[in-house]
């Protein structure tokens, strides 16, 4: 245990582990110690990311984004794991229970690292004053390529327990991808109904928001909002002119149209 610094068993999963580390994962022995580990990593990254993107708009935004974010993690895995074990059972999965949990939140302790790992480009952003849409789509895009990262990792222990130990059904990999799918549409979900997590510094602080329009219409606003500013960064007034305006009647203006 003292020489897997860099492994899920240690600190951060990776995507180029060894056949040895990867046995570990999978072995039964120790696994409640491993699961424990990982939701506390969980846990550590998510409320640290949520800090990053609540301090836009206050300290105590910031603090409730970081909580937010932990619930959003936790919520969306128990939600969506019972229906991925059940399926994965009824293909013929030998994994047990807690490999496969161990394995899944593995992957989201690694998307979790990713996004840990963009916080100071983000905090960049913060500092110079980019606008909230520009950061809003930042943090989107943050999510996403995290997320494609956690699904690479589990495809690949889930590859390695079919191809090297044969304990796991090949067409089980192919399941969890539209599994994770569904659990990214759940999560979103999830996501925008505890928003704000950002927080826009114009308005009051807000713990939740009335339910209006979907996530979907909301990325496409601040595309157009985004773009709207840097076309028209701001509308020029003309400065006031000092001769008197000019108050008489033209009578061939009263007729036209």
């Amino acid at each position: 245990m003292a020489n897997m610094s860099a492994s899920s068993l240690g600190f951060i999963p990776t995507l180029a582990e060894s056949d040895e580390t990867l046995n570990r994962i999978l072995e039964y022995d120790g696994i409640k110690r491993r699961i424990a580990k990982l939701c506390l990593l969980m846990a550590l990254f998510a409320f640290l990311y949520g800090l990053v993107m609540g301090s836009y708009q206050s300290p105590l935004q910031a603090l409730v984004a970081g909580v937010k974010l932990v619930f959003l993690f936790a919520a969306t895995l128990i939600i969506c794991f019972p229906a991925f074990y059940v399926v994965q059972s009824v293909l013929g999965s030998q994994l047990k229970l807690f490999q496969i949990l161990s394995i899944v939140l593995s992957g989201i302790v690694l998307s979790s690292a990713i996004m840990i790992s963009f916080a100071p480009i983000v905090v960049v952003f913060l500092l110079t004053g980019d606008n909230y849409d520009f950061l809003r789509l930042l943090h989107v895009a943050v999510f996403v390529t995290a997320g494609l990262f956690g699904v690479l990792r589990v495809v690949s222990v889930l590859k390695y327990a079919c191809e090297k130990r044969g304990i796991y059904p090949q067409r089980g990999v192919v399941v969890f991808r539209f599994w994770a799918v569904i659990m990214a549409f759940v999560g979103i979900q999830m996501a925008w109904s505890l928003r704000p997590f950002v927080g826009d510094p114009g308005a009051a602080f807000q713990l939740s928001r009335e339910y209006e329009g979907n996530f979907y219409t909301a990325v496409v606003h601040s595309v157009k909002q985004l773009f709207a500013t840097q076309e028209h960064p701001a509308i020029q007034q003309a400065p006031p002119s000092n001769e008197p305006a000019d108050t008489t009647i033209n009578p061939s203006n009263l007729f036209t149209p």
